[in-house]
């Protein structure tokens, strides 16, 4: 039904291309989801050590921090549709090492650490694409609709990870995370290139003074889109503090909740139903509201959410929470997606993008480190107090940012053309 009424509003061969997005993507998003179960368990079983599984999340913003200072440049000058490509295919291939590496745990981390820098290449590459692709009037319908089908992997990866385990063991399920990066890659070969159309792809060869250059360039650009960006440091700082206090979370259901371990699997599978539902509504009412009122009110609602979770003393008060804020947070994403994508200019998203995952990746090392080390201090308590304090007062900020009147021209969108 919500994909009939997008087709209703746009040319055929827009929704084709939209369709075949959102599936390659979800299939990539399920396989990573599959994966991160798959291979949490598999290092658990060859290691019996919780700091060998911890060491797998580390991997990610390490391999971010040697990747993007680097891979913008490289995305910006390179067909998208290609990169992602190669992305895939990389990503199939490593996964296809791992299960003849189980008896070297170095290994498999290496393959680990390689498959996060591929990672960290697609991602900013998709959102450019995407960014090209979807005309700034469907966009914001078209990330409402990208958040659905992030959320429905989150839910449907690991059922299929429990399933596998059932009939095999971590090892099928690494091979199944594999074959969802082939077909991810295959569809996208359905798509067209973009830059090919365009007719202006720039064919600079990569070196350190390029880089250097393109260093400078998304400096100037922040300089003179100071607005943007600050609304770009207030809404990924608070999603910054969130994930720092979401690697606590379950020592604050046990230490202070007291939950049993099926009690605090309730409370993860009411933010799992949180998130589809939000996900759900936002697919369905997004063109009611505006960007602004999207990023500003989705992010503070978002943020009540940690404060209930962090001051409630039941497992019913901290299921309200978890509900909370698993249910805003589609909503946020999409408004500030999308005002992202109208406000960056797509030429040089890909370092943007990069540089600033840069540093994002640098500082959730810091402040999972802080909030660990300060809990280990104090009590965990009155840290994710503290902490969800800190995410609403930058989600007050956010909010009377997003609703200066001189910066409205930033939020408008461009009306739908029908397609007759």
């Amino acid at each position: 039904m919500i994909l009939r009424k997008f087709k209703s509003k746009y040319k055929l061969e827009e929704v084709k291309y939209a369709i075949i997005l959102l599936f390659g993507i979800g299939i990539s998003y399920i396989g990573d989801w599959v994966y991160l179960v798959a291979l949490s368990l598999l290092i658990y079983d060859m290691t019996g050590s919780p700091a060998a599984v911890a060491a797998i999340f580390i991997m990610k913003p390490i391999a971010t921090v040697l990747t993007n200072f680097w891979s913008g440049s490289f995305i910006d000058r390179f067909n998208k549709r290609n990169v992602m490509i190669t992305m895939d295919f990389i990503r199939f291939i490593l996964l296809l090492f791992i299960p003849f590496s189980t008896s070297l745990l170095y290994l498999i981390y290496i393959v680990i650490f390689f498959i996060n820098m591929a990672s960290s290449i697609f991602e900013p590459s998709s959102l450019t694409y995407i960014t090209k692709l979807i005309p700034e009037a469907k966009r914001k319908k078209f990330n409402a609709l990208y958040s659905l089908v992030y959320s429905g992997a989150f839910l449907i990866g690991p059922t299929i990870a429990g399933l596998l385990f059932f009939i095999g063991t971590p090892i099928l399920a690494i091979y199944f995370n594999a074959i969802s990066f082939l077909i991810s890659g295959l569809i996208m070969f359905f798509m067209p290139k973009l830059e090919d159309k365009e007719g202006k792809l720039p064919h600079t060869k990569i070196s350190w003074s390029v880089i250097r250059q393109d260093w400078h360039e998304v400096y100037s650009f922040s300089r003179k889109a100071f607005y943007i960006m600050s609304i770009y440091f207030l809404y990924n700082g608070s999603h910054l503090i969130a994930g720092a206090l979401d690697a606590q979370e379950a020592v604050f259901a046990k230490d202070v909740l007291y939950l049993t371990d099926s009690e605090y699997g309730f409370l993860v599978s009411v933010a799992g139903a949180g998130v589809l539902i939000g996900a759900l509504l936002n697919s369905i009412i997004v063109k009611y509201f505006s960007i602004n009122v999207l990023i500003g009110f989705g992010t503070i609602l978002f943020s009540m959410g940690y404060i209930i979770f962090s001051l409630s003393t039941t497992l019913f008060v901290a299921a309200v929470g978890f509900f909370i804020l698993a249910f805003f947070i589609s909503f946020a994403n999409t408004g500030f997606l999308t005002f992202y994508q109208k406000n960056v200019d797509v030429d040089m998203m890909g370092r943007v993008s990069s540089i600033y995952g840069l540093l994002q990746a640098v500082l959730n090392i810091l402040f999972i480190l802080l909030v660990g080390f300060s809990a280990s201090i104090f009590s965990i308590k009155p840290v994710f107090i503290i902490g969800s304090l800190c995410i609403l007062l930058l989600a007050v900020i956010l909010c009377i940012f997003n609703f200066l009147p001189s910066k409205k021209d930033l939020y408008i969108e461009e009306s739908i053309k029908i397609h007759g």
